[in-house]
């Protein structure tokens, strides 16, 4: 089971002005410093959580369908299913009709049954699954929980950014990171 993102995110749930009034910085000159690590704890937090904070299309690759019937999509909340795409033996795309699909998309992982599960021809990567996922298309839409939490991370690597480069961040999460964002990780056994 592979995900991968078919859109990028049209922006970032924290706007460059709350950055700057968290940091408590005026002028102009570091925007682009700040637009990076603003773009890095948003990031982090989605790899920690399995979350997609701004709605985007994403694609689920599987190799074959569940035993259970159930198929469970590690990243959410899932908005809408998109297309299911089945390919034959010799690699021939067909979509199944996805009408009268059942939808649990706020579920951790979100859970999805579909009417009709035609064999897959391809050993790898048979069925495809496009869904869109986030919790909506801007910041407002975002947990005010899970937009201090990137604030605090944000304001940890602004104040240590020239001690670990950009490409090494983050380096480190701030006291109380882990408490704010634990409601929203995933759990495993």
């Amino acid at each position: 089971m592979t995900i991968t993102e078919l859109a990028p995110s049209a922006g970032e749930p924290l706007t460059l002005a709350e950055a700057k009034a968290h940091l408590r910085i005026d002028g102009s000159a570091e925007d682009d410093l700040i637009s990076s690590l603003m773009r890095t704890v948003r990031e982090h937090l989605e790899r920690e959580t399995g979350l997609a904070l701004l709605t985007r299309t994403f694609r689920l690759y599987l190799d074959d369908w569940p035993r259970s019937r159930v198929i469970q999509i590690f990243r959410g909340p899932v908005q809408t299913i998109e297309a299911v795409t089945v390919y034959d033996a010799d690699g021939m795309p067909g979509e199944i009709d996805v009408s009268g699909f059942v939808l649990d998309g706020q579920a951790r992982p979100a859970r999805l049954v579909l009417p009709e599960h035609p064999k897959p021809g391809r050993a790898i990567n048979g069925i495809e699954i496009d869904f869109s996922a986030g919790f909506g298309a801007t910041g407002a839409d975002v947990p005010d929980t899970l937009k201090r939490a990137m604030l605090l991370h944000l304001a940890l690597l602004y104040e240590f950014r020239g001690a670990v480069a950009l490409d090494d961040q983050p380096a480190a999460v701030p006291a109380g990171y882990d408490r704010l964002i634990a409601p929203f990780r995933r759990r495993g056994l």
